[in-house]
């Protein structure tokens, strides 16, 4: 589903320009929940956003389901396989804009047909219902608004879903339940995840396997026992991996 291959992204020019991600590789199955962890500032988040076009500054090789992606630049089709998650359920909102209006937005650009009927679908999906339909982002709770926007990237019925650090900015209690929402949607849709987070909890509790990585780099790609076991092979994976107190799932 993705192949990322001697992947390069930079900001700026020389001599102020900065390498954020050096020479990563991995690949992701269909079906597949994989992980990027890493202290912050390490790579992760800029992967995702040079998959999905945010970032046009990469040098290297880009496949979505056997698609070579070429700079920024995104078609139609792209965006009917691949959606993205932000951290930040606000932000990632329009305040003015009703639940209502946000999601009719996103079928109309996927071309959607039905649009009311999908609407409701998928809101029922996320677990909120109808009743949510014409609520304001500031009418809703954290959790509320994080649903909406998973609502969201699921309106057009994607394959892959690009998670960045989705639970972070929510209470911990609602972080399980929107864990647990996602593991639903990625079994009851067939979705492939990649999953940033700094959290091991969540990486050990969400993802098959998982990339580590350290100044943009990616030292080590290991399976989720590896990582619930302990058994990194890097020192810095093993670090990281203490320094994580309860990584590990009750």
């Amino acid at each position: 589903m993705l192949t990322i291959d001697n992947l390069d992204v930079w900001f700026g020019f020389p001599p102020d320009r900065v390498d954020a991600v050096k020479q990563a590789a991995f690949t992701v199955s269909q079906g597949e929940s994989f992980g990027l962890v890493g202290e912050s500032g390490s790579g992760k988040s800029t992967i995702l956003r040079a998959v999905v076009g945010l970032i046009d500054s990469w040098s290297g090789r880009i496949e979505v389901a056997g698609q070579r992606l070429d700079g920024s630049r995104r078609d139609h089709d792209f965006y009917r396989t691949v959606q993205m998650v932000f951290q930040d359920p606000y932000a990632s909102l329009h305040p003015r804009h009703s639940v209502d209006a946000v999601l009719h937005e996103a079928l109309k650009l996927q071309g959607m047909q039905d649009i009311d009927r999908r609407i409701n679908t998928v809101l029922d999906d996320v677990g909120l219902g109808r009743g949510f339909r014409f609520r304001y982002p500031h009418q809703l709770s954290g959790g509320q608004r994080q649903r909406v926007a998973i609502a969201r990237a699921l309106a057009g019925d994607p394959r892959l879903l690009l998670l960045d650090e989705p639970t972070s900015a929510l209470d911990v209690s609602v972080q399980a339940e929107i864990l647990n929402l996602l593991s639903d949607l990625r079994k009851e849709h067939g979705l492939t995840y990649v999953m940033v987070s700094h959290d091991l909890a969540v990486i050990g509790h969400m993802c098959d396997r998982l990339a580590v990585m350290q100044h943009g780099r990616i030292v080590e790609v290991m399976d989720v026992d590896a990582l619930r076991q302990g058994q990194g092979q890097q020192d810095y994976t093993r670090n990281l991996i203490r320094a994580s107190a309860g990584y590990e799932r009750a």
